[in-house]
């Protein structure tokens, strides 16, 4: 895994990682929400809170406004199921 890499395998793990990066970049979930096409603050917080009912399409531009990227690959031998 390359540095600054995140394997994501819970869902609660998603909001911690995308509310973290939103605080490193200095954005309030506002300017996030509004960067992200005009999300409500109240939807980007419940998001952060409940990372399972984020649509892929509001992730992705979510993942776009912080300059993320998602990558699927293969699941590296001896790592556990996910847990959702």
């Amino acid at each position: 895994m390359a540095a600054g890499e995140q394997v994501i395998r819970a869902p609660a793990q998603l909001g911690l990682l995308l509310k973290g990066v939103r605080r490193q970049q200095g954005l309030s979930q506002q300017e996030l929400a509004l960067k992200a096409g005009g999300t409500s603050q109240a939807r980007l917080s419940q998001l952060e809170l409940q990372p399972g009912r984020l649509t892929l399409e509001r992730l992705l531009l979510i993942t776009a406004a912080l300059d993320l990227e998602l990558v699927v690959r293969p699941r590296q031998s001896g790592n556990e199921p996910a847990e959702w």
